[in-house]
């Protein structure tokens, strides 16, 4: 008797294959930075950029996935992602991730802009070619990928100006600074995932948790710092700049309540749940106090 075959990979597995929730975040940074260059509004450019900035992230993911399947299969975390379970082979997810990275490439640059193509090489190369590998040999990795996670608004400004001005690369640093927290609290609550597979990441170095913390502290110091620049620069409204310190305060407040070793599980937990609502909200108030408010 004839046993059954592998079961076909469904839609839905190869969605999963891109991380869509991590794709969105860097397909809405890059519709920031667009919005907050305040272009003049072209729909089309808009239709892709967004398809584009899409399909690099997706091409991104699933080639990350691809490359970590032997340590995804091993932590708890990810071991039910498409590749590790045998939904999806690891060759279709190569090749899958490789065609989608091209036709991002070849999209915004025949339909977006030659400087908005070079952000986007630079998202791939730097993810795929630095970050992933480093994961397995550099305690900085995180500070790596938080890189190429900041390189999505740089895209789209250029896309909308065709040059990146001083609001950009501040956009640029609003997303690196608040990666370090962001990530130290998912790694320090992960901690012994990252263990098992021999992750040098600084949370599994720090046993005690207080660099890692501390660490998380002065990021977030920074983060708050940066996203004030735009108000002393003339940039934003003293509107955007008095809410944007609220906010700051208050995830700076989560930030040293990790620093307490007594409560520092539950403090990375809070800590990373905060995040998650800081960063929307700050650049909301950015661009709708650009389009809105400070108008030239």
């Amino acid at each position: 008797m004839t046993g059954a075959g592998p079961t076909p990979a469904r839609f839905g597995d190869y969605l999963e294959l891109t991380k869509p929730r991590l794709s969105l975040l860097s397909v809405t940074t890059a519709l920031v930075g667009y919005a907050a260059a305040r272009p003049v509004f072209d729909a089309a450019r808009i239709a892709f950029l967004v398809l584009g900035t899409s399909l690099a992230a997706g091409g991104v993911a699933s080639l990350n996935q691809w490359m970590e399947s032997d340590t995804d299969a091993r932590m708890s975390r990810t071991a039910l992602r498409p590749i590790p379970t045998g939904k999806i082979p690891g060759g279709s997810a190569f090749v899958l991730g490789w065609l989608m990275c091209i036709a991002a490439l070849m999209l915004i640059f025949m339909e977006v802009g030659k400087l908005a193509a070079l952000f986007t090489l630079l998202t791939i190369a730097f993810y795929l070619g630095w970050y992933t590998p480093a994961k397995r040999w550099s305690r900085v990795s995180t500070e790596i990928g938080a890189v190429a996670g900041a390189f999505p608004p740089l895209i789209g400004w250029s896309a909308a100006e065709g040059g990146v001005s001083a609001l950009g690369w501040i956009l640029f640093g609003i997303l690196f600074f608040w990666q370090i927290p962001h990530f130290m609290a998912i790694a320090w609550t992960y901690r012994r995932d990252y263990a098992i597979v021999n992750f040098p990441m600084l949370p599994v170095r720090d046993g005690s948790g207080a660099r890692v913390a501390g660490w998380s502290f002065a990021a977030t110091a920074a983060l708050v710092t940066v996203s004030l620049l735009p108000v002393f620069l003339g940039l934003a409204s003293a509107w955007y700049g008095a809410a944007a310190l609220a906010i700051g305060a208050c995830f700076l407040w989560r930030a040293a309540a990790f620093l307490r070793p007594a409560f520092r599980d539950a403090g990375a937990r809070r800590l990373f749940l905060f995040s998650l609502a800081y960063l929307p909200l700050l650049l909301g108030l950015l661009v709708c106090d650009r389009v809105l408010v400070n108008r030239p």
